[in-house]
């Protein structure tokens, strides 16, 4: 019975879907992990920089969806996949490309396979190794998980000693790991640099980073200004508009013939924030921003 019931759901599923996104075929499949603001800024970027037609599925609305099925029936040229949950459910397409956005998991923990493309989540590593050089930091700590943003953090370590700085790494597999990891960085580091990673930031270790930069005298470098108001000093974050610009510049590239390959471009436009009363309190000007 159970099976039965899953099947004649997914039948649903995708009938329904099929009704919604009407009779013509659209250039582009938008697979939408669900619906979140980010998501929606993305699309928005990439509707704006894409000519051709397009269709949109939220595969949170549904029980189950089938996309490798979805693309027989509605035959678009390529799909476009929103979020880790929409790459995954997409990695079996293979009539047409696929290309990747907003999808961390492809792009910092492992390096790509097969010919799914995308646009990366964050800016290139240096980015964040010059802004922590611009605050004088010389030993930086990096908390991570080597599942999450394993790639990425191999990339900054060889792009490190460029920039004058070591990067003090401590790796867990566990948010729990995180204070303890943290507490093994006192007086070992010149400021924290936080990446999206999943295991390491989370709303119950949170308040572990900014506590350990205020008693420790450090600053946290993060990717989202969301967190000014938490604690951070400084945030380099992307503009997310324009990752959904770039992923419709890679599409389009690749509708008008181009090869599909595994490529992923760092994110290109971002924009710097600084919190000046967290930087008073740990002996920073940061009133005439940081570039």
């Amino acid at each position: 019975m159970a099976v039965l019931m899953r099947a004649l759901r997914l039948i649903f599923a995708v009938a329904f879907l099929a009704c919604a996104t009407g009779a013509t075929a659209a250039d582009v499949l938008i697979v939408q992990s669900g619906r979140s603001t980010a998501y929606e800024e993305s699309v928005r970027g990439f509707r704006s920089a894409h000519k051709g037609t397009v269709q949109t599925v939220v595969l949170s609305d549904y029980a189950e969806v089938d996309v490798v099925r979805l693309v027989k029936e509605e035959q678009p040229r390529l799909v476009l996949a929103v979020g880790d949950a929409a790459l995954a459910a997409s990695r079996k397409v293979s009539q047409v490309p696929v290309v990747g956005l907003l999808a961390p998991s492809l792009n910092l923990a492992k390096r790509p396979v097969g010919s799914v493309s995308g646009v990366g989540v964050l800016p290139p590593p240096e980015r964040y190794l010059e802004l922590c050089r611009t605050l004088g930091a010389k030993r930086v700590g990096v908390i991570h998980d080597p599942d999450r943003t394993g790639l990425y953090l191999k990339r900054a370590r060889q792009a490190a000693n460029r920039f004058g700085i070591e990067l003090v790494v401590r790796e867990v597999r566990a948010p729990r790991e995180t204070l303890a990891r943290l507490e093994q960085l006192k007086g070992a580091v010149d400021a924290l640099w936080m990446l999206p990673d999943a295991t390491a930031v989370t709303a119950e270790t949170l308040e572990g980073w900014f506590l350990f930069s205020l008693q420790q005298k450090v600053p946290v470098v993060t990717f989202s200004e969301q967190y000014l108001a938490k604690g951070a000093a400084v945030s380099l974050d992307v503009d997310r508009a324009d990752l959904g610009r770039q992923a419709a510049e890679l599409a389009d590239s690749l509708l008008n013939g181009a090869a599909s390959r595994s490529t992923w471009p760092d994110a290109r436009k971002v924009t710097v924030h600084t919190n000046e009363t967290v930087g008073k309190n740990l002996g920073l000007d940061l009133s005439a921003g940081v570039k």
